[in-house]
């Protein structure tokens, strides 16, 4: 009996250590970011923004600052039609934050540079908890929509 119970310990203590380690994707946030654009503006002074931020980690974080060289940039929702601006957003755990044509947007005001087609805008977004991530934006035709590649 006394052998049985050896390499029931043993395995029970293998299977104890293997979940006191750190596999990736647990732990800390890891942030991307993807599919990020411009629509090239209409308005001399005035665009939006689109992008998504990815959080492979397993704690979430909060993007709490967008800023540009070209000019102001601030987060906005919309919900039922109404524009609300935010001071941040959450980045969930395991999850993304979408900032789409209609929903979660950038604005930028008061540009220095009326950005063209074929350009790129430079971002630096903060968080909470990760240290800042720099996006390079490209900017598209103003009738750009990813859904369609148009």
């Amino acid at each position: 009996m006394r052998r049985a119970a050896l390499p029931v310990a043993a395995l029970a203590a293998a299977l104890a250590l293997a979940g006191c380690g750190s596999d990736r994707g647990s732990g800390e946030p890891e942030l991307s970011v993807s599919a990020a654009y411009m629509p090239q503006p209409v308005a001399a002074d005035m665009a939006a923004g689109f992008l998504t931020v990815t959080n492979k980690g397993g704690e979430q974080d909060e993007l709490t600052s967008v800023s540009s060289a070209i000019g102001k940039v601030t987060m906005h929702s919309t919900s039922g039609g109404t524009m609300v601006e935010r001071t941040s957003f959450e980045v969930p755990a395991h999850g993304r934050l979408v900032f789409r044509s209609g929903a979660n947007h950038l604005m930028f005001e008061k540009l220095e540079r009326k950005p063209r087609q074929g350009q790129t805008v430079t971002l630096k977004l903060g968080f909470a908890k990760s240290g800042p991530l720099t996006v390079e934006m490209p900017v598209r035709s103003a009738t750009y929509n990813p859904s369609t590649g148009h």
